[in-house]
């Protein structure tokens, strides 16, 4: 039989940290759009960088609105052209999320960015891709208002004949030295899958903890290291060696941040360095100003609405090179010398976790190997 592959049409791409999960899980990315002119620039730097070529069908600064328009066929035809070889389509997205965000607009479905999650839908409904992927915060599973809304996206789907899984998912728990918690919803098409594998419009057997390396249990009731005073580049010792590999300060050095390319990228405050000295090592207690303990996992990595995080041991906040290994990010993944800070950490903050995209891809890799139909196997 011969073995297809799945060919990705990822959408809101941000700079590619979700993408790059799937393509190093064995996915071809082949359409990448993104309407921010600086991510998508960051997008291509980044690839070129790590000598990966382009998509086949391209890079699209478009507005997602115009593929349920104008370019519609435009798109329809690359997914054609994607199924002629007998492979199959996939896509993937993260719609803007702060209109869902407890700490954000809140503004929901009316909300500007808010009303893109539908859109998303609306397109996956429209295009007919053979599985999609749906990533956003948590605040639209748990929030009642948000979540009434959530619920009519999936009976949408539903109604045009996919299947869906969703799980509320910590980044901690694929080794991202971060607390971020996402609803991911995954579906596929009925007729793309073995009747076993579904009943009514759920999904069955689909292995969301395959995957998973450390529980949430384990993070929370470890024996963290608290608050400690700061003192400028003091050394100290890790407390629980044996969760080294979830920690600020093994990211740091894994990714060697002082040596790489966005090491100097950080803000300088015009005030506020004597507040930054009297800020103990692994305070995350207030909304802003919060310095990570080096050997303790991050909150999650926002760097939006005035959110500030302090470097544990030096009178700074954190480098993009830092808050991209807080991201679990490749070493060799990097941003443009020429991008504005605010819109490096802006991509930083809004990116998935490179670990998290990578496991989740993997999982549905395993899932596509055995559940779909026409013996599919799994991707190579």
């Amino acid at each position: 039989m011969h073995k297809r592959t799945a060919t990705i049409f990822s959408f809101f791409s941000g700079s590619g940290f979700l993408d790059l999960g799937f393509e190093k899980s064995g996915y071809e990315i082949g359409f990448v759009n993104e309407i921010s002119d600086a991510f998508l620039s960051a997008y291509k730097y980044s690839r070129e960088k790590m000598k990966h070529s382009p998509p086949k069908y391209g890079f699209w600064e478009t507005d997602i609105n115009e593929y349920l328009g104008e370019r519609q066929s435009e798109l329809r035809g690359f997914i054609d052209d994607v199924r002629k070889n007998g492979n199959i389509v996939g896509f993937i997205g993260g719609p803007p999320c702060p209109d869902f965000s407890v700490g954000g607009k809140n503004q929901g479905q009316e909300g500007e960015r808010g009303k893109l999650s539908k859109t998303y839908i609306d397109l996956i409904v429209s295009m007919s891709p053979d599985f999609f992927l749906f990533e956003n915060v948590k605040g639209l599973w748990r929030t009642s208002k948000h979540r009434k809304f959530y619920d009519s996206l999936k009976e949408t789907l539903h109604n045009a004949g996919f299947a869906t899984t969703d799980r509320l998912t910590n980044a901690f728990e694929f080794g991202v030295p971060q607390d971020r918690d996402r609803i991911l919803l995954f579906g596929m098409k009925k007729t793309c899958i073995s009747k076993k594998y579904y009943i009514g419009n759920e999904l069955t057997a689909f292995p969301w903890e395959k995957n998973i390396l450390y529980s949430i249990d384990l993070m929370k009731n470890m024996p963290w290291p608290d608050k400690e005073q700061f003192n400028v580049n003091e050394q100290t010792k890790n407390p629980n060696p044996l969760l080294e590999l979830l920690t600020v300060e093994y990211w740091f050095n894994v990714n060697d941040v002082v040596n790489h390319p966005n090491c100097d990228d950080h803000f300088t405050p015009r005030g506020g360095i004597e507040k930054m000295k009297t800020i103990a090592e692994g305070d995350v207690s207030k909304k802003s100003y919060k310095r990570l303990h080096r050997w303790r996992y991050s909150p999650t990595a926002a760097y939006g609405n005035n959110e500030v995080h302090l470097h544990p041991y030096k009178e700074r906040r954190i480098s993009a090179s830092e808050a991209m290994a807080i991201q679990s990010l490749p070493a060799e993944f990097e941003l443009p010398k020429d991008m504005t800070l605010s819109n490096k950490f802006k991509t930083i903050g809004n990116g998935v976790p490179f670990l998290l995209a990578k496991g989740v891809a993997q999982t549905i890799n395993d899932y596509l190997g055995e559940a779909v139909c026409n013996e599919l196997q799994a991707i190579t």
